[in-house]
């Protein structure tokens, strides 16, 4: 289980082993650097932890700590997790101010407190043996590593993979294996079973008394700056992402604020001039006399796609992993820590769909359902599918989001596979295990619970429960832990989320413009050019790959592909979406790519799996010999009562 986590923590090694017990840990040094070695304990050494993660306000809790009588070794972040549990239990997960997943073993009440972040960015894989063994770690390699033979797959993580790109929480590709989710927690008792995750934060979207612009100006730069200042504390050499976006560029301008010597920054620069952002990150690096390193990189990065299937350890279709692995190599070049814009979107109503969904439910209003349902249903129908049109021809996506209730309608813009598109690529056998099943569900058990009635504040609380944990900060996890560095994200600060989704949607999308606050309160630091260029992202030549470069690869996918074997696929449905886009009648990059990431994933690395078997019973990568790592791993005896089934839906 450890060498599997070698590479999210190459400072260094522990082992903690005791009568039913067992901790292991990779370092990926940050603060105190001669003192900061885990598994760490309290005094008196009943209390244990491995972590993965940084507790941004540890001086203050240290303090407060050592005021009631607490005694500290170290100067260490960690140090503080173990103190505040023998101070508060439970309740100290709510004084965290951070990132991070860790285990504690306490070993006076025989108890493993498993614990994760508010927003999910850092990772926390579990299940339970058929004899009663408790196994977790940072990625999904480790526990893997701990197990006889890889479980089958999840029919309904197949779902949703292909409805999302990702695995949402709390499910993993393997059925039994299962991510503790964002914001849970999770004690075990010995020989007491495996409880269900608990809940210790969610967000509550309400209104705010109007305030003066001004006065919100104001109140986001005193958050803001304090997010920043507190995630610059290290003992290593730290900088910053910057594309010349509003979220990076924010951040390094808060950041020399904070800082007597220049930032450092690190871009990517491509040679395709469609998508290098390299001119707008030069705009913000000047004016800020920034420590500023460009890598230009080819953008031919597909050879990159066996690596990043095995850094993933699961399905994964976001294209921008490739360039985000890359630009994660560079900055590891430079420093060990950096800060990055994630998370700015979700939180300040920053996504075009954001602006879209507000619109449709306009519309939504006006016409009462019985008359739109058909009416859109029609039309979306009818309507050809324009791949190649012009934005504004593009209608078919509206028309079927119009047609949809609020959840179904914003399902439709965040998909990659629309539901008819995924059922004709699905085989027989698998839409029987899936029994009805549908991704669509995941967002619907979402929504019950956000709370709010505010149509931006929906797709909001649906996106911090999903698309965020599931992708953004999946796929900046590990991109940057494969290459040893550590990313921080301060737009993910409680606080100032919390002060975030009490604005109301006019602060946050006016028109077709998001951010609306954030780029009022941006305007004097960042240049203008910046703000308001065409929202990008970091993109790759998707379509153009899978038409040239690619194509021999995606023709494989009906031919000889584990694809097929697998008895997953519709030989048929695949053969037509790959003609289809290689002769260019349609784009269907989406599509073909999501399948070759699967397809990646099922081929073997070292003993295959039988590739004849069913969904439950096929094995595909659990015993690739590839790092799947992480910085916290363990296993507990936790008594025959445990099986994975009370973990199957934390």
């Amino acid at each position: 289980m450890n060498a599997r986590i070698a590479h999210r923590g190459p400072d260094g090694s522990g082992d903690h082993l005791a009568p039913g017990i067992g901790l292991t840990h990779r370092r990926l040094a940050i603060i105190d650097l001669v003192a900061g070695e885990q598994p760490l304990f309290n005094e008196d050494g009943s209390v244990c932890v491995v972590y993965n993660g940084e507790i941004y306000n540890f001086p203050d809790l240290m303090r407060q700590l050592q005021d009631s009588g607490h005694q500290f070794r170290t100067r260490c972040d960690t140090e503080v997790i173990v103190h505040a549990w023998e101070e508060w239990g439970e309740d100290c997960l709510s004084r965290f101010q951070g990132m991070f997943a860790f285990a504690l073993w306490d070993a006076k009440k025989q108890a493993l407190f498993l614990a994760r972040d508010r927003f999910g960015e850092k990772p926390l894989y579990h299940t339970v043996t058929d004899d009663g063994l408790l196994v977790f770690g940072s990625e999904i390699g480790a526990v893997l590593a701990a197990l006889p033979s890889a479980p089958g797959l999840d029919p309904q993580a197949i779902e949703d993979y292909f409805a999302f790109g990702y695995i949402p929480d709390p499910k993993s590709i393997y059925a039994g294996i299962r991510k503790l989710p964002p914001a849970s927690f999770v004690s075990v008792r010995r020989g007491a079973g495996m409880p269900s995750p608990a809940s210790y934060w969610d967000l509550t979207f309400a209104d705010a008394a109007d305030a003066p612009v001004a006065d919100l100006i104001g109140e986001f730069g005193a958050l803001f700056g304090d997010a920043v200042r507190q995630r610059m504390i290290a003992d290593v050499p730290l900088g910053a992402f910057l594309s010349g976006g509003v979220d990076s560029s924010a951040i390094v301008s808060y950041m020399a604020d904070a800082s007597p010597q220049p930032v450092r920054t690190c871009t990517i620069s491509f040679d395709d001039p469609a998508i290098d952002e390299t001119r707008f990150a030069s705009l913000v690096a000047e004016r800020y006399g920034t420590d500023h390193a460009i890598k230009t990189v080819d953008s031919n990065a597909f050879p990159l796609i066996d690596r990043i299937v095995d850094v993933y350890g699961e399905p994964f279709a976001d294209s921008s992993a490739l360039p985000t692995y890359i630009v994660c190599a560079l900055a590891r070049s430079q420093v060990k820590v950096v800060l990055s814009g994630d998370g700015g979107d979700e939180v300040f109503g920053g996504y075009r769909r954001h602006a879209f969904h507000l619109r449709e439910e306009q519309v939504k209003r006006v016409l009462p359902s019985a008359v739109r349902r058909p009416l859109f249903g029609v039309l979306a129908r009818v309507y050809p599918k324009l791949d190649n049109a012009p934005r504004f021809l593009r209608a078919r996506a509206t028309f079927e989001a119009l047609a949809q209730d609020a959840v179904g309608g914003y399902f439709r813009a965040v998909t990659i596979l629309p539901t008819p598109l995924r059922r004709t690529l699905y085989s027989g056998d698998l839409q029987r295990r899936l029994g009805g099943y549908e991704a669509v569900d995941v967002l619907r058990d979402h929504a019950a619970k956000c709370g709010s009635r505010d149509p931006l504040a929906r797709v909001q609380y649906l996106d911090i429960k999903t698309w965020l944990p599931g992708d953004m900060l999946t796929k900046v996890d590990r991109a940057s832990m494969a290459n040893g560095l550590e990313v921080r994200t301060p737009f993910l600060d409680h606080r100032l989320v919390e002060w975030a989704v009490s604005l109301s949607a006019r602060h946050k999308v006016r028109g077709f413009e998001g951010k609306w606050l954030v780029k009022q309160a941006l305007a004097d630091r960042v240049p203008h050019d910046c703000l308001y260029r065409q929202k990008q992202g970091f993109s790759v030549p998707l379509r153009r790959w899978l038409t040239a470069e690619l194509a021999q690869r995606v023709q494989s996918l009906v031919d000889g592909s584990p694809l097929m074997s697998s008895g997953l696929f519709d030989r048929r449905g695949v053969l037509r979406l790959v003609e289809a886009h290689l002769s260019g009648r349609r784009d269907y990059s989406r599509a073909l790519w999501s399948l070759l990431m699967f397809a990646t994933f099922l081929e073997p690395r070292s003993p295959a799996g039988d590739s004849e078997s069913t969904v439950e019973e096929m094995p595909p990568p659990g015993s690739r010999s590839v790092p799947g790592d992480q910085r916290d791993t363990g296993r507990l005896r936790a008594g025959r009562r445990a099986t994975a089934s009370p973990i199957a839906a934390p």
